[in-house]
C-alpha cells in the first residue's frame, strides 16, 4: 500500500481532467459493465473546476507522487441549505488508509461554512463498500433510488446527513 503519509490534497483544476479520469476508470472497472461516459453523464471530468463553480462548490484532488489518487467535491442543490457530495472515490491501493475520511471532512466543514442544513448523495447500487462508508460516516439511505439510463445501466441510491 502506498504511504498516505505523502499525500497532499489541493483544489482541483480542469487541467486535471487525465487523472481524474485514470482513477475513476480504474475504480470502475472493478465493477462488471460500469464504464465511463464521458459524452455525457462524466463529461465534467474534462473539466471539473468550470464544472463544479457552476455549482457554486469546490471540488477536490489528492495526490501522491504526481498521480491522482483521491477526489471529492460538493455543489448546490435546488433545494435551499443542501449541499450535494460529489464524486468521492479513492484509488484502490489507499482504500481503508483515512483518505476517504480525509476527503469527505473537507465536504463537512464546508457544509458547516455555509450553514448547510444536510449533505445528500448519490452511489451507484454496485459500490456497497462505499456504502458502508456512508453509514460510518452518518448518512442516512434513503428509500428512493434513481435511474440513469447511461451505458452503465446504472441505477443509485439517495444518502442523506442532517446536520441540524
Amino acid at each position: 500500500m502506498a504511504d498516505p503519509k505523502n499525500i497532499s490534497i489541493r483544489e482541483a483544476r480542469d487541467d486535471d481532467a487525465d487523472g481524474l479520469i485514470k482513477l475513476i476508470g480504474d475504480i470502475f472497472e472493478d465493477y462488471q459493465d460500469c464504464v465511463l461516459d464521458l459524452e455525457k453523464l462524466d463529461k465534467e471530468l474534462l473539466s471539473i473546476d468550470t464544472y463544479i463553480k457552476g455549482l457554486h462548490g469546490k471540488f477536490w484532488v489528492a495526490e501522491l507522487e504526481g498521480r491522482i489518487v483521491g477526489c471529492i467535491g460538493f455543489g448546490y442543490t435546488e433545494e435551499d441549505e443542501i449541499i450535494e457530495l460529489k464524486r468521492l472515490y479513492v484509488a484502490g491501493d489507499l482504500r481503508r488508509s483515512g483518505l476517504g475520511s480525509k476527503l469527505t471532512q473537507l465536504v463537512f466543514w464546508a457544509a458547516y461554512d455555509r450553514f448547510a442544513r444536510a449533505i445528500d448523495l448519490w452511489s451507484d447500487t454496485r459500490f456497497e463498500e462505499a456504502h458502508a462508508f456512508y453509514l460510518a460516516k452518518g448518512f442516512e439511505k434513503l428509500p428512493e433510488t434513481r435511474r440513469l439510463c447511461d451505458p452503465s445501466n446504472s441505477t443509485e441510491f439517495h444518502f442523506i446527513k442532517y446536520l441540524r
